[in-house]
């Protein structure tokens, strides 16, 4: 098998994925880096693009025309659903919907299918694919957020909200549910891992697509992704870390 993938995105999310294949010894090229004479190279496109939706399609558009037809292409649902996604592709039963969360310490991928590829037995070839790469394929319903995600945007949230409402200092609600839950980390710290803007588009998404108000992203959250306190890969989101290092970000 040809070992080298197609990365879309830039989240903080960007580094952990190539970390992971570059670990399993596939080569990871970026969207303007596939020379349309290699792009037989590819066996996947990768997309760990949260949001906009505009720019997310318009990248996906773009890595559809550039790879064969039979490539599958794994796109983060974490703000959209697997479906929506696929409705602005070509060939739309190419499409599974992923979790690119926790890729390199967990043993399993949580896997979305869109509808247009119900009765398409090819789309089958992605899920190989990753087992392929070493991960237990879990098949999640096809929502904003998927399971991991969308139960660890709502923790932070509520977080979130207990102090906005002064229910508690940060390191002792994260004390508290790393003490309560045996989780290796609390809401907070969770967000400034994993990017606090990745949970509010998690969040957002959910509440756009399913109108719950217990989805509604709390204002702090908003506050801080506007005031750029992205977490650790900024070096400010709920805690405060060190500075990070300029051009040293794919280490």
């Amino acid at each position: 098998m040809t070992n080298e993938v197609l990365l879309i995105g830039k989240a903080p999310l960007d580094k952990e994925v190539r970390q992971f294949f570059r670990n399993k010894r596939i080569n990871v090229r970026a969207l303007n880096d596939v020379p349309p004479h290699e792009s037989a190279r590819v066996v996947a496109v990768i997309d760990v693009t949260t949001g906009p939706l505009e720019a997310k399609i318009m990248d996906l558009q773009m890595a559809e025309r550039l790879v064969a037809a039979q490539v599958p292409i794994f796109s983060s649902t974490l703000a959209f659903c697997a479906t929506r996604l696929a409705s602005h592709l070509e060939h739309p039963e190419r499409l599974c919907g992923f979790s690119p969360l926790q890729l390199q310490d967990s043993k399993i991928v949580e896997i979305s299918q869109p509808l247009q590829a119900e009765d398409h037995a090819a789309w089958q070839r992605g899920i190989r694919l990753w087992e392929f790469w070493g991960k237990e394929v879990e098949m999640i319903g096809d929502e904003p957020g998927l399971v991991f995600p969308r139960t660890m945007a709502l923790m932070v949230n509520e977080a979130a909200w207990l102090l906005t409402e002064g229910g508690a200092a940060g390191p002792d609600i994260d004390k508290a549910m790393k003490t309560g839950t045996r989780h290796p980390f609390g809401p907070l710290e969770w967000a400034d891992r994993i990017g606090v803007d990745q949970v509010l588009w998690i969040l957002q998404g959910l509440f756009d697509e399913l109108g719950e108000d217990r989805y509604r992203p709390a204002p702090l959250i908003r506050r801080m992704v506007y005031a750029g306190r992205l977490g650790q890969s900024v070096g400010r989101g709920f805690y405060q870390y060190e500075p990070v290092e300029v051009g040293n970000e794919n280490a």
